[in-house]
């Protein structure tokens, strides 16, 4: 018991943190709270971000401020088409020593960070952007067959633009499904964007504080692992991710017929870990159902892909993986 009241003082005190962190990237970030959580979601479980959304967003600006308020160093590499893997990774230089003799020297890349901002990741080759998919996932690079690890804490903030497409190439879907979650940024509503007006067009503009660093965002992110999450959770979450792939039998007709492939089991312990973490950032203790079904757009729709005759016909992955969602939801509330 005293095990249990301890678990819980510390989910409460980091529940007050976050509340405190989230207060201070509003401050510069202002409105999108659902984006704000997600961010920080992402980095509350460890994982990456993928930020989908229109020029002059404030992604830049978000991840800006995230680096400020949890503490930890940033870099930024833009994308494009001449990008090589050693721009991003670092590369072994050949040096000569005051004794005559020469020997290889690696020079890190601006991946030798702790928060990596991918801007247009998109707009580089398939073999520059593969150089991201051993650090996203074992968190450490590998070159000229020497291992080099990352230092913890180590994510990457991804953004895209979803309608210019030239020049660009599609994710493949090995690195899509690397990202905990997508993040859609979409337009702000009116009085939003009349206060993001009075805020940033003036003579001086809102400064966020820091809440976190490094070794306390590492113990947040190990304390909500600890998170309990109940049977009935983690039933619905198997439920949603199996009802989303068409080749198993419980899946209903509408994903046989409209889904061309669907989520692996890496999706069902994002879903996991973020249901946790959208509890914590409501200052609640354990997650539920309802929790499953908020995040399941976030997890699931970069890593299920519609059929040609589905988007032929207009359909969308969101509105239908919305609606598995609620029927799970409301199939395990019934039981």
């Amino acid at each position: 018991m005293a095990e249990d009241s301890d678990l819980v003082r510390e989910i409460e005190a980091l529940g007050e943190q976050l509340a405190a962190a989230k207060q201070s990237i509003t401050q510069r970030f202002i409105g999108q709270e659902r984006v704000v959580d997600l961010t920080l979601a992402a980095l509350l479980c460890g994982g990456h971000g993928l930020l989908i959304g229109l020029p002059g967003l404030g992604k830049t600006r978000l991840i800006e401020t995230l680096s400020t308020v949890m503490g930890i160093n940033s870099a930024r590499i833009q994308f494009t088409p001449d990008l090589m893997p050693a721009d991003i990774l670092g590369s072994e230089v050949l040096e000569t020593g005051e004794d005559g003799r020469r020997s290889f020297r690696f020079i890190q890349g601006p991946v030798f960070t702790q928060l990596l901002m991918a801007d247009e990741i998109n707009r580089a080759s398939p073999r520059t952007q593969s150089a991201l998919l051993q650090a996203m996932q074992e968190k450490s690079v590998t070159i000229a067959g020497q291992p080099h690890a990352l230092d913890p804490p180590f994510h990457v903030l991804a953004t895209q633009n979803p309608i210019e497409q030239e020049g660009t190439y599609p994710l493949p879907e090995a690195q899509l499904d690397r990202f905990l979650v997508q993040i859609d940024v979409l337009n702000p509503d009116r009085d939003t964007e009349r206060d993001i007006l009075l805020a940033t067009t003036g003579v001086e503009e809102a400064v966020s504080h820091q809440v976190f660093d490094g070794p306390s965002l590492l113990a947040a992110q190990l304390l909500l692992r600890r998170m309990p999450v109940g049977e009935a959770v983690v039933e619905t979450i198997l439920d949603l991710v199996r009802a989303c792939r068409p080749e198993d039998s419980a899946a209903p007709a509408l994903v046989r017929e409209s889904v061309a492939w669907g989520p692996g089991p890496r999706a069902a312990q994002a879903l996991m870990l973020t249901v946790r973490a959208q509890a914590l950032l409501e200052g609640r203790l354990v997650p539920t159902a309802e929790d499953v079904a908020r995040m399941a757009v976030p997890v699931l729709v970069h890593r299920m892909q519609l059929t040609f005759a589905a988007r032929a016909r207009g359909e969308g992955l969101r509105p239908l993986i919305e609606q598995i969602a609620a029927h799970t939801t409301r199939t395990e509330a019934a039981a």
